[in-house]
């Protein structure tokens, strides 16, 4: 029998959910993404908007708009689940972000005990939608 990794309980408070995922270095510590809140289901995430995170238009990187959507997407599907994996994931960029932080919400649309299926909204801190991914997670 093989272990599974450790899981987030339901119920954790935010400082045992961001310790956990503190080891998301990509999110964490190169896009500087923070945890604002969390629940089995649910997950804010949230990240300035720094020169690093621009292309060479001035824009936000497509790329960190999408890491900031898998964090949300990580916290959503494992706080209170079984470790879960995303296996499919489908991101629209709809809008260039103004303002100076991006803010990830992800939701699930549904819960299994093998399948999930979650949407997040990225908007910007002046309540820009920027994009929209839907998630499908294997658990």
């Amino acid at each position: 029998m093989s272990e599974q990794a450790p899981m987030v309980p339901d119920g954790a408070s935010l400082e045992e959910v961001r310790a956990f995922f503190a080891d998301d270095r990509f999110a964490t510590q190169a896009c500087k993404a923070e945890i604002v809140e969390a629940r089995k289901g649910y997950a804010v995430c949230a990240c300035p908007i720094e020169t690093v995170h621009r292309n060479a238009m001035g824009n936000v990187m497509g790329g960190a708009i999408f890491t900031l959507a898998d964090f949300a997407l990580a916290i959503a599907s494992n706080v209170g689940e079984a470790p879960t994996v995303s296996v499919s994931n489908s991101i629209e960029f709809i809008s260039a972000a103004k303002g100076s932080r991006l803010i990830a919400t992800c939701t699930a649309d549904r819960s299994g005990r093998s399948l999930g299926f979650y949407t997040v909204t990225v908007e910007d801190d002046l309540g820009r939608c920027v994009a929209k991914m839907t998630a499908t997670c294997y658990r």
